[in-house]
């Protein structure tokens, strides 16, 4: 599990944040929604301008929308690290519409400090998250790469068998499950929760680079080359198609 290949959550964070405004806050109705989207939508298109424009909206009376199209901004720009600190903030702020919603802009903060390569401190809100909703697979799995970045495998792993116990379908639990096994020596294992993984999800990126990785350590080099080849062709242009490509240049730099 390294930083070249895990799927961070930020991507969802404008989404996960309208579902809190759908919740009918008076102040938060159908005009705020629509500026919401607009405010996005603008975070992808020119990024320092939709900065400028939140920051006037937020201090305007814009409120959480309006504080958190601040954030997507921030993490537009890469600037990750202060996307995190308004993130604990605002689910600070949001105690009192619920764990759940504060639960999800914890979610948020850890992923952001996960960017910015703040492990130690993505794994303390991830913990804090799980405090408030312990069932959380989304959570769990999360926290699990922050143990991972941080050297401690035990931990990770007993973050993904808890969320695989509670979602024996999350495949991303199954492909992360199973480098945890890897590294602590169980390759049967972990090779069935890599098949697993692939079986619930044929393009899952990181559960054909893991079985890729496993099928050599076990003797298969064929295998090997196969899967990483898949990542390679399918998922190019991305942390794990260059993970895969280097991989194969390795395997042939070293052949039998």
């Amino acid at each position: 599990m390294t930083a070249d290949t895990q799927t961070i959550r930020a991507g969802s964070l404008a989404g996960l944040f309208l579902l809190a405004l759908a919740g009918g806050h008076p102040a938060e109705g159908a005009t705020e929604r629509d500026k919401y989207r607009a405010c996005v939508a603008k975070t992808q298109r020119a990024p320092e301008d939709a900065l400028e424009a939140a920051l006037a909206w937020r201090d305007d009376g814009g409120g959480f929308p309006a504080r958190h199209c601040v954030v997507l901004a921030l993490m537009a720009l890469k600037r990750y690290s202060q996307a995190a600190v308004k993130l604990e903030k605002l689910a600070l702020d949001m105690k009192s519409a619920g764990p759940e919603r504060q639960t999800a802009m914890l979610a948020q903060a850890g992923n952001a400090w996960m960017l910015a390569g703040n492990y130690t401190r993505a794994r303390d809100i991830f913990s804090t998250g799980l405090e408030f909703m312990r069932e959380d697979v989304d959570l769990l799995i999360d926290r699990a790469r922050a143990h991972a970045e941080l050297g401690d495998n035990g931990a990770a792993f007993d973050d993904l068998d808890r969320a695989v116990a509670l979602d024996p379908e999350r495949d991303d639990a199954l492909s992360l499950r199973a480098a945890a096994r890897r590294h602590a020596g169980d390759f049967e294992r972990a090779l069935e929760d890599a098949e697993m993984a692939l079986v619930l999800n044929p393009r899952n990126a990181e559960a054909l680079l893991e079985r890729g990785t496993l099928r050599k350590r076990l003797g298969d080099r064929a295998g090997a080359r196969a899967d990483w080849l898949r990542v390679a062709t399918e998922h190019t242009n991305t942390p794990a198609g260059d993970t895969a490509q280097a991989k194969l240049e390795e395997l042939d730099l070293k052949p039998d």
